[in-house]
């Protein structure tokens, strides 16, 4: 094989791999949700951070978040639709300037894709509700998981232990007697 049809073969193979990569995170954006909105709803309803974190994948500066030094005990939830993400009771100190856990709350909370927007593979850590960005996963966090989900406070709220959530009073105030006058 000559160099020319090298290169081709080459540029062929890297442009389908290209392809196959785009293919993939556009698959996960598209998925339907139980929460979807126009671009201009999630405009209205985040910060220039949040939308630019949860809707394009943007990344805060490390040790910029406000979660990352919180020790109080709750929830982590989605800032887009207060999914329940991670528990406090696996958040732990990683040393990379993010939030860090080593497990989700419910696992089928999230879900993963790979992105490549750095040149390499990574797995990025999508809320499975709206379709949030939060983040990435890595394989280098502490026992039991051996995972390290590295994320953005930007993409988080946090609920602390013993304040119900607005699902939770609704749900609580159907089961108490109504009043009588």
């Amino acid at each position: 094989m000559n160099v020319r049809a090298l290169r081709i073969a080459l540029l062929s193979s890297v442009a389908t791999s290209l392809v196959a990569f785009v293919a993939a995170g556009q698959e996960a954006a598209a998925r339907p949700r139980k929460v979807m909105k126009s671009d201009a709803e999630w405009r209205k309803q985040l910060t220039p951070q949040q939308y630019a974190v949860t809707r394009q994948a943007d990344t805060e500066p490390a040790g910029s978040g406000k979660l990352l030094h919180n020790k109080a005990k709750g929830l982590y939830e989605c800032i887009g639709c207060d999914t329940p993400l991670f528990s406090s009771k696996t958040k732990f100190e990683s040393g990379t300037g993010w939030p860090s856990f080593y497990a989700p709350f419910d696992k089928s909370n999230v879900e993963t894709s790979t992105d490549h927007k750095l040149g390499y593979a990574r797995t990025e850590v999508i809320c499975n509700t709206c379709g949030a960005h939060l983040g990435h996963v890595f394989e280098d966090g502490p026992a039991p998981t051996g995972l390290r989900f590295c994320m953005n406070s930007a993409a988080l709220k946090f609920a602390k232990e013993g304040t119900a959530r607005p699902a939770e009073k609704k749900a609580a105030e159907k089961d108490q007697p109504t009043p009588k006058n």
